[in-house]
């Protein structure tokens, strides 16, 4: 079914209901119409990284794990593995006459505001700090949701971008902040993934952000909404706001004085479904004349359309997806997919991998070493099983019948607090990560946070920080743990269950081995154990920049991108976004880029890279530009293209791709792109070329090309 006949028959359908009728389906919880044949309808449910908050489901590594991947047609998959889900439990819940919250097709994902700051809570539902590596990844993720590809002619799911627009913390001022940004800053790195997802993805719904954006709440926004979104990028789908958003506008915003003329703004403004309880006062605003029916009309004839889209009024074939899809094999494989490719090594003297037959005590260490928590992040479901990371290595160790290794296990420290037990003294947890440390040959130290600490304002549990973090150390709990391990002179791993930057210069300084984790899914724990003992090489690159501190960056509040990410950062780092190593040893033989015209034409680009090692690996192709001679280009360089690539031990691949003509603009002050510069820097390899990157990955990774207009 296309567009305009959805919405002829949303119009049809729409038209036969009374004003109060059209009323009530503005709501996330819609109303049941049964004069029309219209049954009850929740619009809320969650799918940041699997189906969340509806039982059972597939569980995917968090979504700034996603990111690192790097991979357009993973995420592509992991989004279809999740509709295909999805469908199968809708099915099964509307046979039962089930139509509660999250148990419906429109879900409110993806997440592609920018991680501009590692303190902010909720990054890690992001794919990272970079405008171009969220718009590819969201676009893959909506498509993969929708349907795209499969030659059905109804929207498999329904995908939303959120959060509209110039969102990322602090979360505990976002119902009154008011986040101000230059046009610059704007259309350079907020608005590109919200563009991409509109224009190339057709995403069918946005969300609206909490916050005000330069004086106007983002949920009755007139530039963002109704110019940028409906009218310059033609955007047709329906609009919500983010949940009691709109009850801001009187209660915090105070942008308006009553419930009623906060529902008239935003509706008047083209918002068309709210999540939260104001949209019950619409018939007291279209009473006192604050709305007309016309607006009333045209925001139901948007949701119905969607409604329409999806099939909900006839059979389609996704109706006949069975639940026995639900956690399938093949599911659980798309997922370990994802986990393995996540995974990031930012550090190896050479420890890694394992070798089995030379270890006879493993010490596993740490409050994340056996914690479900840290494998599932936020908006997460329901698995049937969960392997944490220590589960997976005594799984391997067992599997490979190698009885003559013996794994401990210590948790070593509580996650945040001084004692796990209220009559025992602080610490008290230190001396048997002593005693397991010093019995061990090797030591797996598992450290880091989990939804409890980094998460949305409300839901996580550090509520004196609203879900963000204050600074970027570990809490103190397992900064004692960490001088512990130091202590012991054993050679260690430390695996960090983060969603997001931490300051890790003193276990750079002593470990032996880093992965960054993020928080790798419900089965996260073998495809860590696969990684440590070799059966396959880690191969995910950092989506952010892992700062030393916090000293070097702006306030949290401040907006402005100078000084921030990648692009713009001047001071040191220690982890670059864009690093992770490998077991193998991919090199850059060969760089051609064909650039005549690249006004009109862009450019071509030939590289040939080759595996000089015995390790087969994947590896992350990655292609920066800069325009010199340009006072609008960004500090640094910026990302205009990535590809996964997959090595056997000596194999050479040769990959040729395109750089639009759009990388070769610059944003100005006014937001405008345009050509200028007297030519432009293009580096091609697997990390981007900061002098950071060049010391951890060494020569040959990266080839540069100069060319002068």
């Amino acid at each position: 079914m296309t567009r305009e006949e959805a919405r002829e028959k949303a119009t049809e359908l729409v038209d036969k209901m009374t004003v109060e009728e059209m009323a009530s389906q503005l709501r996330f919880d819609a109303l049941e119409i049964k004069r029309l044949g219209i049954e009850e309808y929740n619009w809320w449910n969650e799918a940041l990284h699997g189906v969340a908050r509806a039982g059972t489901a597939t569980m995917f590594p968090q979504a700034i794990g996603l990111s690192a991947t790097f991979d357009e047609e993973l995420l592509h998959e992991v989004a279809d593995v999740i509709s295909t889900e999805a469908r199968a439990k809708y099915n099964e819940s509307t046979k039962h006459g089930d139509r509660d919250i999250y148990k419906g097709l429109t879900f409110w994902s993806p997440n592609v505001n920018i991680f501009r700051d590692p303190r902010w809570g909720r990054g890690h539902e992001t794919y990272g700090e970079d405008p171009y590596l969220t718009s590819r990844l969201g676009v893959a993720f909506i498509k993969g949701l929708q349907g795209d590809g499969d030659g059905v002619d109804t929207l498999k799911t329904a995908a939303c971008a959120k959060h509209f627009a110039v969102h990322s913390g602090p979360e505990n001022v976002r119902h009154s902040f008011d986040a101000k940004v230059s046009d610059k800053d704007l259309w350079e790195t907020y608005l590109p993934a919200f563009e991409a997802c509109v224009k190339e993805a057709k995403v069918e719904s946005v969300m609206g952000a909490y916050n005000r954006t330069n004086g106007e709440p983002c949920c009755a926004h007139e530039v963002l909404m109704k110019q940028i979104l409906r009218n310059d990028w033609g955007f047709e789908g329906h609009y919500l706001s983010d949940c009691w958003a709109i009850q801001d506008f009187h209660e915090n915003h105070m942008v308006t004085k009553t419930p009623e003329r906060s529902a008239a703004l935003a509706l008047n403004m083209g918002c068309d479904l709210n999540c939260g309880c104001t949209y019950q006062r619409i018939l007291n605003a279209y009473r006192k004349k604050f709305i007309s029916k016309e607006t009333i009309r045209e925001s139901a004839i948007r949701l119905f359309t969607t409604r329409f889209l999806l099939g909900m009024f006839e059979h389609t074939p996704y109706d006949d997806i069975s639940y026995e899809v639900v956690e399938c094999k093949e599911h659980l494989d798309v997922a370990k997919k994802a986990e393995l490719e996540s995974i990031v090594m930012l550090k190896n003297n050479g420890i890694l991998p394992l070798d089995i037959t030379k270890i006879k005590t493993i010490g596993v260490i740490g409050p994340n070493a056996d914690s479900r928590r840290a494998l599932i992040g936020n908006y997460h479901g329901t698995s049937s099983r969960y392997i944490t990371v220590l589960n997976g290595i005594q799984d391997y160790v067992s599997a490979n019948l190698n009885d003559n290794i013996r794994v401990m296990y210590s948790e070593g420290s509580h996650l945040y607090l001084e004692k796990g037990d209220n009559l025992a003294k602080s610490n008290h947890l230190l001396s048997e990560a002593a005693t397991v440390a010093e019995y061990s040959d090797i030591i797996i130290l598992c450290l880091g946070l989990d939804e409890t600490l980094e998460g949305e304002e409300g839901d996580a549990g550090n509520a004196d920080a609203s879900g963000d973090k204050k600074d970027l150390r570990l809490p103190l709990s397992q900064r004692n743990l960490l001088d512990t391990v130091i202590k012991s002179g054993k050679p260690f791993i430390l695996c960090n269950m983060t969603g997001s930057a931490m300051d890790l210069k003193k276990a750079d300084e002593h470990a032996d081995a880093i992965l960054q984790l993020w928080y790798p899914g419900a089965r996260g724990g073998r495809s860590v154990a696969d990684i440590l003992f070799g059966k396959v090489s880690p191969s995910g690159k950092l989506p952010v920049t892992f700062y030393g501190d916090l000293n070097e960056l702006p306030a949290f509040e401040d907006y402005s991108m100078d000084n921030r990410t990648y692009r713009y950062f001047g001071g040191s780092v220690l982890y670059p976004f864009g690093y992770g190593l490998t077991y193998g040893n991919a090199v850059v033989q060969k760089f051609e880029v064909n650039a005549t015209n690249v006004k009109e034409q862009g450019a071509t680009v030939h590289v040939t890279v080759k595996n000089e090692s015995e390790f087969a690996t994947g590896e992350v192709l990655q292609c920066y530009i800069h325009i010199n001679g340009s006072r609008n280009e960004v500090r640094n360089h910026r990302l205009v293209y990535f590809k996964r690539v997959s090595f056997l031990p000596h194999e050479e691949k040769c990959i040729e791709f395109r750089i639009s003509s759009q990388s070769f603009c610059v944003v100005n002050e006014d937001g405008k792109r345009v050509f200028e510069g007297d030519g432009f820097t293009i580096h091609a390899g697997f990390g981007q070329p900061d002098l950071r990157t060049w010391e951890l990955l060494g020569d040959g990774k990266i080839k540069t090309f100069i060319n002068n207009y």
